[in-house]
């Protein structure tokens, strides 16, 4: 059944902890030790792991938003002021005019990733450098001199 939950390596060791101190196998302060916890959230997490089963240990907040992320429509004027002001501008030449000339102070990866999202920035690895070969001398150990 814990398979089947999607639980994380983290999950499956609480809810057997957990399982271990509602079948009376282990001491709440023994569980509390183990789980790295206070005796009184043991308290709580195995009540709660009574009451729901190994359900109880999945996060709560798995495939929902970040509370920290931005909002929306600041991406979308970072990205519109980019398009007609700063096009070109990498991440940390775009973040110090954003900051100086508009008093929007994003980090610089947070820049990064919204224009490889907006597909506007490639990472290094997936640029494209492609010089063509120099031209091999007549002759092996050749050199042009220049004066």
């Amino acid at each position: 059944m814990v398979g089947e939950l999607g639980l994380s390596d983290r999950e499956v060791k609480r809810a057997g902890v957990l399982e271990e101190l509602a079948c009376g196998r282990l001491r709440q302060r023994c569980a509390s030790e183990l789980l790295g916890v206070s005796p009184r959230q043991v308290k709580r997490l195995v009540s709660a792991y009574r009451r729901y089963g190994p359900a109880s240990v999945r996060s709560k907040k798995r495939g929902q938003p970040s509370n920290r992320r931005y909002a929306d429509t600041l991406r979308e004027q970072v990205l519109a002021l980019e398009a007609e002001r700063y096009q070109g501008f990498g991440p940390t030449l775009l973040a110090e005019y954003l900051a100086h000339e508009h008093a929007i102070v994003l980090s610089v990866e947070t820049l990064r990733q919204w224009l490889i999202q907006a597909g506007r920035w490639k990472a290094k690895s997936k640029r494209k450098n492609v010089h063509r070969p120099r031209d091999r001398r007549p002759r092996f150990g050749e050199l042009v001199q220049i004066d």
